[in-house]
């Protein structure tokens, strides 16, 4: 979800601080948590400023250090499932991963995996009227 705007932040400790209601009312007002409206309060009070926290990321993926490996691992054989990948990876730098790991990895990197068809293409008889 995107952050409140600075305008709507200073506009709500205004509202406040010119006692134009109370913490829930200035939440109706302005439709927003009242939650969010004390928080809002409590960190302007501490810390004198309206701005959004920093996002806090995410977890670094198993394969962030291994990224050269999965590419030499495509590169050797893009044939390979994403099971035999994933076995492969474990054998060559011993990190144990699902495939929807993999696949996420791959997608990200934008490597595709061609698989060639295991039969030739079916020919057309020659006597057939299609």
């Amino acid at each position: 979800m995107k952050a409140y705007s600075l305008d709507l932040r200073q506009k709500i400790i205004d509202a406040y601080t010119n006692h134009e209601g109370s913490i829930r009312q200035v939440a109706q007002r302005f439709k927003v948590a009242k939650s969010f409206v004390q928080k809002l309060l409590k960190r302007y009070r501490e810390e004198g400023t309206l701005e959004a926290k920093a996002h806090g990321g995410g977890f670094a993926s198993k394969l962030a250090q291994h990224l050269e490996v999965v590419q030499q691992l495509v590169a050797e054989d893009n044939d390979a499932t994403l099971a035999e990948l994933c076995k492969a990876l474990e054998q060559r730098s011993g990190v144990r991963v699902s495939q929807s790991t993999l696949c996420r990895e791959l997608q990200q990197l934008k490597l595709t995996r061609k698989k060639s068809p295991s039969m030739p293409p079916k020919q057309k008889p020659s006597g057939c009227k299609i």
